[in-house]
C-alpha cells in the first residue's frame, strides 16, 4: 500500500471511567480516505482502537484501548510510502507520539503526516503543539480541512516532488532544525463535491458490538455524518474559532438527504450520529432536510450528539418537523446559568427560547441534553448558584440529562495559557485532576448531578423510571443512560473478566 491511514487508540483516565473514554468514529478521516481513493491512491486503513478495541495497557494514569504500538507499526509494509495519523481529539496525543515513535523505529519508516481534526470542540489546534510531534518523528502537520490540501501533499510524497510543499497552506514541517508552517489559507466551497465517508474501510462491526458510542446508541447499527463545518460563535474556551475561522458552511439539504439514503442501503443502518459542531445555524436547510427525509419515507432516526446552538433552531414548527423527520436527541449548550460568566465566555444565549425548545422538545418526544461548563476563569460561587438554579429549572421544564465540563485549556482555545499545571495533552480532559480546583469544582459537580436526578424523579417520574430498564436491553436514549454502561464495560475489562490486558511498551 502506498498510503495507510491510521485511527489512534482510544485513551481514558484510569480514575475516570464516567467523562473520559468516549468512544467516537472516526468520521473526519473516513471522509478523507474516500477523497485519496477517488484520486487513485493504494489505500489501506488501521483503526488502532476499533480492531481490537478489548485489548488494554495502562501507563501512568492513562489506559490505552486497542492495538499496541508496535502491533500498529507491524502492519505497516514496506511498500508504504506515507503515513497519515489523525489527530481525533487531545486527549489522545499520547497514544499518537507512541505510533509515531514506534513507525519510526523501523528500519525503513515512512513519511508520517499528522491531520488535525478540525470538527470537534475536543480536538486541538496542530500549529501550537507541532514541535511535541517533531520530536517524535513525525515528518508534516496537516492542519485546516484535509480534502485538497491533504490530498495535494499525499501526491507531492508520493512523486518524490518535496519541493512543492512549502507551497502548500496548511502544512507544517522541521527542516535542518527550523520549523515552517503556513497557516491554512483556503477553504472547500462546495462541499457537495466531496464524496461520501468510506465507512467500507473501517471494522464497523468492532464499534457496533461496543453497544456504546459518542451519542447515545439505540438499536444495533448506526454511523455518523458530518453535514456541516465549523461556527459563528467565539466561545473562548473551544478550539473550534481557531480551526474554523468562525466560518460555518454545509453541505446542501439534498445532498445530506442522499447521503442518509445511500448509507441506509449500503450498509443497513437506521440510525445516525451528526456530529457537526452546528448543525441548525440555517434553518431553512434544517427544514429542507427533514422534509427531504419525509418524503423518501425513510424510516431512520437521527440525533444531534456534539449539540447545536438553540437559538438557530428558530421556532417550534422546525422542532415539530425535526420530530416527525426522525429526531430523536438534541443537545444544546446553556453553559452557564451567570450572565457574568457567559460573557467571559463570549457566548451568547437566549434563556428564554431555550426554555420554550426544551418545553416542545419534550412535548414531541425529542430527547434533550444541556451541557454546563464550570470554572472558567473569573467563576465565583454566586455564578455557580446561578448555574444551579438554571439547571433544575431546564430539568423541571423536561430535559432528560445533563453534562456537567469541568474546563480544560485546550490548545487553540482563547483561554489555553491560562489554566496550568497538567504534565501532558492526554491530561486535558473534562475531569482535569491537575487543576488545583478540581475537588471543590468537582464535589459541586455530583451535587447538580444529584440534584437533576432528584427533580426529574420528581417531576418526570415516568421518565426517570425508563431509564433503567433502557440501560438494561442497551437502547439508550440518552448519554447518561449509556455512560455507565460504558463504565461497566471499562471496570469489567479492567479486572480481567472481558477483554486481554498487555504489557506497556517504552516509547
Amino acid at each position: 500500500m502506498n498510503v495507510i491511514l491510521i485511527n489512534p487508540n482510544l485513551v481514558l483516565q484510569k480514575d475516570d471511567m464516567f467523562t473520559t473514554g468516549i468512544v467516537y468514529m472516526p468520521v473526519s478521516l473516513a471522509y478523507f480516505a474516500a477523497v485519496l481513493r477517488d484520486k487513485g491512491c493504494a489505500l489501506q486503513i488501521i483503526d488502532a482502537f476499533g480492531e481490537n478495541p478489548n485489548q488494554w495497557w495502562t501507563k501512568d494514569q492513562l489506559m490505552f484501548r486497542g492495538l499496541t504500538p508496535r502491533e500498529t507499526a507491524a502492519r505497516i509494509n514496506s511498500g508504504t510510502r506515507v503515513v497519515v495519523l489523525y489527530a481525533v481529539h487531545v486527549t489522545y496525543h499520547a497514544a499518537l507520539l507512541q505510533i509515531i515513535r514506534a513507525i519510526k523505529s523501523k528500519k525503513e519508516a515512512p513519511r508520517i503526516i499528522v491531520m488535525e481534526n478540525t470538527q470537534a470542540v475536543t480536538a486541538y489546534s496542530l500549529r501550537r503543539i507541532q514541535e511535541e510531534f517533531y520530536d517524535a518523528g513525525a515528518d508534516f502537520i496537516l492542519t485546516g480541512e484535509p480534502e485538497v490540501r491533504g490530498a495535494e501533499l499525499v501526491d507531492a510524497l508520493l512523486s518524490g516532488d518535496e519541493g512543492a510543499v512549502p507551497k502548500i497552506d496548511g502544512i507544517g514541517f522541521r527542516k535542518e532544525g527550523n520549523t515552517h508552517y503556513i497557516p491554512p489559507a483556503r477553504k472547500i466551497e462546495n462541499l457537495d463535491l466531496l464524496p461520501f465517508a468510506a465507512w467500507d474501510l473501517f471494522p464497523l462491526t468492532n464499534y457496533w458490538k461496543l453497544h456504546y458510542a459518542h451519542g447515545p446508541f439505540s438499536s444495533t447499527k448506526y454511523l455518523p455524518l458530518l453535514t456541516s463545518r465549523g461556527c459563528p460563535y467565539p466561545c473562548k474556551f473551544c478550539v473550534i474559532p481557531e480551526t474554523n475561522d468562525q466560518k460555518w458552511r454545509s453541505k446542501s439539504a439534498g445532498r445530506v438527504v442522499e447521503e442518509i439514503q445511500f448509507l441506509a442501503e449500503r450498509f443497513g443502518v437506521r440510525e445516525f450520529h451528526i456530529e457537526d459542531v452546528d448543525p441548525t445555524i440555517d434553518d431553512r436547510r434544517t427544514r429542507e432536510i427533514c422534509q427531504g427525509i419525509l418524503d423518501k419515507k425513510m424510516k431512520i432516526q437521527w440525533k444531534l450528539c456534539s449539540g447545536t446552538k438553540v437559538e438557530s433552531i428558530r421556532s417550534a414548527e422546525t422542532v415539530d418537523l425535526m420530530a416527525r423527520s426522525g429526531c430523536t436527541y438534541i443537545s444544546i449548550s446553556p453553559e452557564s446559568g451567570s450572565p457574568k460568566v457567559l460573557k467571559l465566555i463570549n457566548k451568547p444565549f437566549d434563556l428564554s427560547h431555550a426554555e420554550a425548545m426544551i418545553e416542545r422538545m419534550s412535548k414531541d418526544g425529542v430527547y434533550s441534553q444541556a451541557c454546563f461548563v464550570l470554572g472558567f476563569p473569573g467563576e465565583e460561587d454566586v455564578d455557580r448558584e446561578l448555574t444551579r438554579k438554571l439547571l433544575i429549572r431546564l430539568t423541571r421544564l423536561g430535559v432528560d440529562e445533563v453534562a456537567i465540563f469541568i474546563i480544560t485549556p485546550i490548545p487553540g482555545s482563547a483561554i489555553q495559557q491560562e489554566l496550568t499545571g497538567y504534565e501532558s495533552y492526554s491530561q486535558l480532559t473534562f475531569s482535569p485532576t491537575w487543576r488545583r480546583d478540581y475537588d471543590r469544582l468537582n464535589r459541586f459537580r455530583l451535587r447538580l448531578y444529584s440534584l437533576f436526578l432528584i427533580n426529574k424523579l420528581l417531576f418526570h417520574p415516568l421518565k426517570f423510571c425508563a431509564q433503567p430498564l433502557r440501560f438494561l436491553v442497551c437502547r439508550f436514549q440518552t448519554k447518561m443512560e449509556m455512560v455507565p454502561y460504558r463504565a461497566l464495560h471499562t471496570t469489567l475489562m479492567r479486572l480481567g473478566v472481558v477483554g486481554r490486558r498487555v504489557k506497556a511498551e517504552s516509547l
